[in-house]
């Protein structure tokens, strides 16, 4: 079994305030305390990323719950709320909810934001396998149609 460990640097909005305060031209210290950090926190955002800010994600804002989304999921279903309430809480489609729970529900059903994020964010890393080499079927077809 995979265990997968929520870490900092999964909560993407901190980062990105962080390296937006470091254009602003804040030294790393103040950038830090804007993103809700320490300084050697932001020195080791700028280590691992060899100085370059890195990109923002895929333009999925809105689209995909945040932390502090998942947080209040976990929070109203604690209290018993149920997924069209909790829907009406965070102006989300029910569906959106529902699904959430069903995909990062812990092994012994419940549901805590921490660990949910992480298996989002680790479905969502990249690179992932393309189709072609993963479907077999798939990839004869395209090698036929291409030879026409």
């Amino acid at each position: 079994m995979l265990i997968i460990r929520f870490a900092n640097h999964m909560i993407t909005d901190n980062v990105q305030v962080f390296w937006t305060e470091l254009q602003r031209g804040e030294f790393i210290s103040d950038a830090a305390v804007a993103a809700g950090t320490y300084r050697k926190q932001g020195t080791r955002w700028v280590v691992a990323n060899g100085g370059v800010r890195p990109r923002g994600g895929r333009g999925l804002r809105g689209r995909c719950l945040s932390f502090v989304e998942r947080e209040q999921i976990a929070i109203s279903c604690a209290a018993g709320g149920s997924v069209r309430t909790i829907a009406a809480q965070l102006g989300r489609s029910p569906s959106t909810i529902s699904r959430e729970l069903r995909r990062n529900r812990e092994a012994g059903g419940g549901c805590r934001a921490s660990s949910a994020h992480a298996m989002a964010y680790h479905r969502a890393s990249r690179p992932k396998p393309a189709k072609l080499a993963v479907n077999m079927a798939l990839r004869e077809k395209v090698e036929q149609d291409l030879e026409k």
